[in-house]
């Protein structure tokens, strides 16, 4: 389940409205909604390399391993490699590269010189192997000299969709219709709405404000660090 757009937008005006702080346009709450799902978004990844790296705990439910593998799941998905080298659009993180169904091998540009001078490390139907470069990847099979042009597919970590907060022209109120929520889990909710409103304390220029995001934002990840 997603976390919805009105509830956090709703949350950040009462909060910055409150005292008379200044309004949020919609315009500057969607950038700052994008920009604080991106950073809750990479700052999984970072976790996630930390907590690997210490115990866990047995205890169902609690383990910070498991809790940001399940929020990480939500953008897990698969895609064609179009023309066997053109990565998919909103691909984030690369996982694995399969030509007919079968893992690739990941090799770099210095294994890549070495393997064309090898002839007893060649890839085959069986052992595919691929490289990768800017400008997407090449699969490599029967042949060192021909890339794979069909058959490649990828699974990988997709980028979050953009989320949009939209309302009606004529009257101004939330068109479900026409907004994007976010596509994080729904337990970020909260950290939404801190994250945004410590933005918001920079665009309305109002150090209070800004203090009371940052605040909350650095108590929760101490929380979550503990």
């Amino acid at each position: 389940m997603s976390v919805n757009i009105n509830t956090v937008y709703q949350r950040v005006l009462a909060i910055t409205n409150k005292e008379q702080r200044g309004y949020i346009t919609p315009q500057e709450f969607n950038y700052m909604a994008n920009q604080a799902q991106l950073d809750i978004f990479e700052q999984y990844f970072y976790d996630l390399n930390q907590f690997a790296r210490i115990p866990g705990n047995s205890t169902e439910y609690s383990d910070m391993l498991d809790i940001l593998e399940e929020k990480i799941s939500l953008f897990e998905t698969n895609g064609t490699v179009t023309s066997g080298t053109d990565l998919p659009a909103d691909l984030y993180r690369l996982g694995s590269v399969m030509y007919n169904s079968i893992e690739a091998e990941y090799v770099t540009q210095k294994d890549w010189i070495y393997l064309k001078s090898s002839p007893l490390s060649q890839p085959s139907n069986d052992f595919p192997i691929y490289i990768r470069n800017t400008a997407g990847i090449k699969v490599y099979a029967d042949s060192l000299t021909v890339n794979k042009t069909s058959d490649v597919t990828c699974n990988y970590i997709k980028t979050p969709t953009s989320a949009s907060w939209a309302y009606d022209s004529t009257t101004g109120l939330y068109d479900s219709g026409n907004s994007t929520n976010f596509e994080l889990h729904e337990s970020e909710e909260t950290e939404l709405v801190v994250k945004i409103l410590a933005m918001a304390g920079i665009i309305l220029k109002d150090p209070g404000l800004y203090q009371i995001g940052s605040t909350e934002d650095a108590r929760n990840v101490q929380q979550e660090k503990a």
